[in-house]
């Protein structure tokens, strides 16, 4: 067992010994199982956050890039992830492709395919992905025209027109609307509980198949609107940083 994996069942361990004899006997019971799903959860939602924003950036900067063939690859990706519903994507990916077994995707994309966390991370990166390159492309066009203009005069290439002076100042235009759209994605994650992924809707869905007490959804509920208001502040707090 690896360090991180010790220091999740120990802080799993630290939590419930505070707050499970506060709660009623059947979260108590439970309580390591909301625990262990609730790290999933953050898990999948910081890395397809952080990683799906790098796709944004590539696919903002491909789109506006002016070449006829890297802007039509890049159109048609974020038309067809924002025009599928994320259950859609989840199960394509995971029943569709991943129902190719070794023989059909090889041993190495099937070591990949096989593990449900693997495929919706991949479904999650590229859905937010999608969704953010439109936001960040909102905010690139909000920016005034004249200052590429400038830049570009200036004698800067266009990437580093863009670096320096465009996307920064996009970013601070757009920055409530990612937020608004990490909401969003932790709300959305909880579909990848139907490709066995045992995150908190996972967890709970296993806590419910064995109590059948529609009690344990409350539960789920209160630990949703906890990440939810920690992710409020966070971006609420770098939000104020970034208008100072």
């Amino acid at each position: 067992m690896s360090i991180y994996q010790d220091i999740k069942i120990a802080a799993s361990d630290g939590v419930c010994a505070v707050i499970g004899p506060i709660g009623p006997a059947l979260f108590e019971k439970n309580c390591p199982r909301f625990i262990d799903g609730f790290w999933v959860t953050i898990e999948l939602i910081l890395f397809a956050s952080v990683i799906g924003l790098g796709v944004a950036l590539v696919t903002v900067l491909a789109r506006l890039s002016g070449n006829r063939v890297l802007s039509t690859i890049a159109y048609a990706y974020t038309y067809v992830f924002r025009g599928t519903p994320l259950l859609v994507q989840l199960w394509i990916f995971y029943f569709g492709i991943g129902g190719l077994g070794e023989e059909g995707l090889g041993p190495l994309l099937w070591s990949f395919f096989k593990d449900g966390w693997n495929v919706g991370l991949l479904v999650l990166i590229l859905n937010t992905g999608a969704y953010v390159a439109e936001i960040l492309r909102g905010g690139i066009v909000n920016v005034p025209k004249g200052q590429m203009e400038a830049a570009l005069a200036y004698g800067m290439t266009w990437l580093q027109a863009m670096r320096r002076i465009i996307l920064p100042q996009a970013f601070k235009i757009a920055w409530p609307a990612y937020g608004n759209e990490v909401i969003l994605l932790l709300k959305g994650s909880a579909l990848i509980s139907t490709i066995t992924v045992l995150d908190l809707m996972g967890q709970t869905r296993t806590i419910f198949s064995r109590s059948y007490d529609l009690e344990i959804y409350l539960y789920a509920a209160v630990f949703y609107l906890l990440l939810a208001g920690l992710i409020t502040i966070l971006f609420r707090r770098i939000e104020n940083r970034l208008a100072g």
